[in-house]
């Protein structure tokens, strides 16, 4: 293999103390080690975090950001000088992974070759130190814009044949992206922070009829946390009506703008039950702000002129259901009932107007 590989790796104040010494130990056993180019972005860089990322990587470019700019500037500034020096590749990777085995990359690689139209490979997410559990086996999108990971916490069976198989985005802990497909759709939205950038990444790679796809046989090993706090709570909800807003067409959103708006009415049940609601206002005040609408509105003109395949081809893979392990709800629960018999009938419609 001659091919440059960029490996991405994002660090955050101590973040890189608690993780960077398992991961590195993973990059370095890889068996393409030496064609691999990795990188280490320092947000809110200081100089005990930046002297630490130097001794324990001195084989890493570390691009200094003096302020925090969340996951999706701090990858896209890795990623452009990555994809200046030419680099094949770009593949990113959260600092607390784990890779056991020496052929985790090469094996995105080599499903990256397998179909000209696959442009975005994730790696089989695994839990640690659970390693029997499913982190992700790719990331699945509900019609009104949650996303969660497929297969969460399910024992991984290794009979099942699950390599090639396509995945609507993946997961930004482990995944590979052919540069070409950068240079043509765009990087992460720098808008998001955190939260949903990989899953509108990845609605931006269909729409320009490329495959996302799972590399089953490539496994990383992921000391997954969700925190609980109001902010991300804020970010998620606030970013995944950014995507459907950016990666649907007109008339999709028509048709799902009355179950849009009961789900709001659930939200705002839910924000005050979880004392959140004024984090669930702010979501709704920044669609107000003229210059965050204005954004929006040309970041969508520009998809939608650049998408080369419609709603109705993507339809079947978006879910009428959400399975949200982040939130635990009765009354979700409940509305996924009403929710998949909705989506059931809209699909039916986008399919037979071929919207």
């Amino acid at each position: 293999m001659d091919k440059k590989i960029a490996i991405i790796l994002i660090n955050y104040k101590d973040y890189a103390n608690k993780y960077l010494v398992d991961c590195l130990a993973g990059i370095r056993r890889q068996d393409c080690f030496d064609n691999i180019d990795l990188y280490i972005v320092d947000n809110s860089s200081e100089e005990a975090s930046y002297n630490f990322l130097s001794s324990q990587a001195p084989e890493a470019s570390i691009i200094r950001n003096f302020t925090n700019d969340g996951f999706a500037k701090g990858n896209n500034d890795a990623i452009r000088v990555a994809l200046g020096v030419g680099s094949k590749y770009i593949v990113l990777l959260n600092m607390d992974t784990i890779i056991d085995d020496r052929g985790a990359i090469s094996e995105l690689i080599r499903v990256a070759e397998s179909d000209k139209e696959i442009g975005v490979v994730q790696s089989r997410l695994m839990l640690w130190p659970e390693k029997d559990l499913i982190n992700s086996l790719g990331n699945n999108t509900h019609f009104l814009g949650f996303g969660y990971c497929n297969n969460y916490r399910e024992k991984f069976i290794k009979s099942d044949n699950l390599s090639n198989i396509d995945i609507h985005y993946p997961s930004g802990a482990a995944v590979l992206f052919k540069s070409e497909v950068l240079k043509e759709i765009g990087l992460f939205d720098e808008s998001y922070f955190m939260y949903n950038e990989d899953q509108d990444l990845g609605w931006r790679a269909w729409l320009a009829n490329y495959r996302c796809v799972l590399a089953s046989n490539s496994v990383v090993y992921h000391k997954y946390e969700f925190g609980r706090s109001i902010s991300k709570y804020y970010y998620m909800d606030r970013n995944r009506i950014i995507t459907i807003l950016k990666n649907y067409s007109l008339p999709t959103l028509i048709l799902i703008f009355p179950a849009f708006l009961i789900m709001e009415l659930g939200h705002v049940y839910f924000s005050l039950k979880n004392n959140w609601f004024f984090k669930k206002i702010s979501v709704w005040f920044y669609f107000f702000n003229f210059s965050h609408i204005n954004r929006i509105i040309k970041d969508r003109k520009k998809i939608q002129k650049n998408r080369k395949i419609k709603d109705y081809k993507l339809i079947d893979k978006i879910s009428g259901k959400i399975f949200y392990q982040e939130i635990e709800s009765s009354a979700l629960k409940i509305g996924n009932y009403f929710f998949e018999f909705y989506f059931i009938i809209i699909k039916f419609i986008i399919k037979l107007f071929r919207f």
